[in-house]
């Protein structure tokens, strides 16, 4: 199966902790998603999210630095998952997350591009910039 690798690089007006807690934390990162969302905070435990919809595991877990995640849609191929890296780090005035994720389906890459902005990246940054 053909993939693709998505970099994004978002810059939050929030402390690294507050963002690691958003993507981490179950109510949080259910408040910003409006839908259901079970994580796990151990290394090896499982997530899912968005009702469901997204599901996977976590592989590297450095509280307030780095969460490495395999992570799959629903509607991808049975049993393909890609590698979803979420580095912070501090920046003036806030914390600047880079994002990677390898492995995305090539027929998927656009519509899971804008997924990340539209569902992600700007709800959180409506939820961590309002606190």
């Amino acid at each position: 199966m053909r993939t693709r690798t998505i970099r994004q690089s978002i810059t939050f007006r929030a402390r690294p902790h507050e963002v690691y807690e958003a993507l981490m934390d179950s109510e949080k990162h259910s408040a910003f998603t409006c839908s259901v969302a079970v994580i796990s905070r151990e290394v090896g435990g499982d997530f899912t999210v968005y009702d469901g919809d997204i599901t996977g595991t976590n592989r590297e877990l450095t509280p307030d630095k780095q969460i490495v995640q395999s992570w799959r849609s629903a509607d991808w191929p049975a049993g393909h998952y890609s590698r979803a890296t979420f580095l912070l780090e501090v920046v003036p005035g806030g914390t600047r997350l880079t994002f990677t994720q390898s492995g995305v389906p090539h027929n998927c890459y656009d519509s899971v591009l804008r997924a990340w902005n539209d569902y992600y990246w700007q709800p959180m940054k409506a939820m961590l910039e309002r606190a």
